[in-house]
């Protein structure tokens, strides 16, 4: 009871006006679900813990934020899924996890620091980069776990490092690429694990201080909310400025020269961690902006509205978040748009699972690129 009391009150649940507008807006709730978001803050509210822990709806929230951002009592709905998650993992109540938990159990092994990783395979001839020490420091995140895991969907999210090192390399930074990183611990996090999390926490805030980088510079939306709002407890010192490479590559547009390209229309994914959780909109669509020949063309939903790709953090694949997705797809087949940029190889990946599906897969197929990819092939 004391947990819950305290989860209410750091997330204002206290405030809520039982309007139910979260709800409503919630896009697991809208694509048919009975999920209510109203429901486990009144839950909390009356230290209904059974209730909110046995109903198996706790890990279907997307964590999109959405319900934050239209709460007219300010409500940190998300905030309290994430503590109401970490109670809940301690009483031993966790969710379903798709493909059998094999990306949770790597986690897991990363955070226990027992096993020896191979995380340099992926870098090629062609690109520079320091083992130990540097100003900037390039975080590669989970993505040579992606392209492994996942190469029915032809899952390329590699693609996208690369070509960040490789921008950089452009623009003449050499970064370090350290073959010790771990995973962030993003999804352990927000599926409860909290010590998982911690343990990750601390060597990677250590590797990174003991770099000397004054720069982390990450090409994934959800490193890169937990870089800049969930590690900054674990510094001992000053943060390093941390930046999406979207944000790295706005600041030095104007030093780089782009070839002249054949017309093309490209439609934009705002990743829920880096939009509405960071409130970073601009600097990948300036970057897409800057491409000779390029058209953005903004989805139905864009920005603060945009839709989720509807599975952050492994832990709510089932057949809603397949609506979302096969809906999310809809709108960017809508624009015209001959390639859907995204910012967040998560979105790459459940989207590519989303079009290999036989029955509808030639309607909403589009080809996907990261938006460093797109900017690199630009370059003269």
């Amino acid at each position: 009871m004391p947990e819950l009391a305290e989860a209410a009150k750091n997330a204002k649940a206290w405030a809520c006006y039982d309007c139910g507008k979260c709800t409503a807006t919630c896009p697991i709730a809208r694509a048919g679900s009975n999920y209510s978001p109203r429901r486990h803050v009144l839950a909390t509210n009356l230290g209904q813990r059974d209730e909110l822990l046995q109903n198996g709806t706790l890990f279907s929230c997307l964590t999109c934020s959405l319900c934050d951002r239209r709460c007219p009592a300010e409500v940190g709905y998300t905030e309290l899924v994430q503590k109401l998650r970490e109670i809940s993992f301690k009483e031993g109540v966790e969710p379903e996890c798709p493909h059998g938990g094999a990306l949770q159990s790597v986690m897991r092994m990363m955070a226990r620091g027992t096993q020896q990783q191979d995380r340099m395979g992926w870098v090629t001839n062609d690109l520079k980069i320091e083992a130990k020490k540097g100003e900037v420091f390039y975080w590669t995140g989970c993505t040579m776990y992606y392209d492994a895991f996942f190469p029915d969907f032809k899952v390329t999210t590699l693609n996208g490092t690369r070509a960040a090192v490789r921008l950089m390399n452009k623009l003449g930074t050499t970064p370090v690429v350290s073959a010790e990183e771990r995973c962030c611990g993003h999804d352990l996090l927000w599926n409860g694990d909290k010590k998982s999390f911690e343990q990750l926490a601390k060597h990677n805030v250590k590797l990174v201080a003991d770099s000397g980088a004054e720069v982390l510079v990450t090409s994934c939306a959800e490193c890169l909310r937990t870089w800049k709002v969930d590690y900054e407890p674990y510094f001992d010192g000053k943060m390093p400025n941390i930046l999406h490479i979207t944000e790295y590559l706005e600041s030095r547009l104007p030093e780089m020269k782009f070839k002249k390209n054949e017309p093309s229309r490209v439609t934009f994914q705002d990743p829920c961690r880096m939009g509405r959780h960071l409130g970073i909109y601009e600097a990948p669509r300036n970057a897409i902006q800057a491409l000779p020949g390029v058209e953005l063309a903004e989805m139905r939903h864009t920005k603060a509205a945009a839709m989720c790709c509807a599975g952050g953090t492994w832990s709510n694949c089932d057949r809603f978040a397949k609506k979302l997705q096969v809906d999310r797809l809809t709108e960017a087949r809508a624009t015209g748009a001959e390639v859907l940029v995204t910012a967040c190889p998560k979105c790459q990946v459940h989207f590519r699972c989303t079009m290999k599906d036989p029955n509808i897969g030639d309607e909403i197929s589009i080809e996907l690129r990261d938006v460093a990819e797109l900017v690199d092939d630009a370059l003269e």
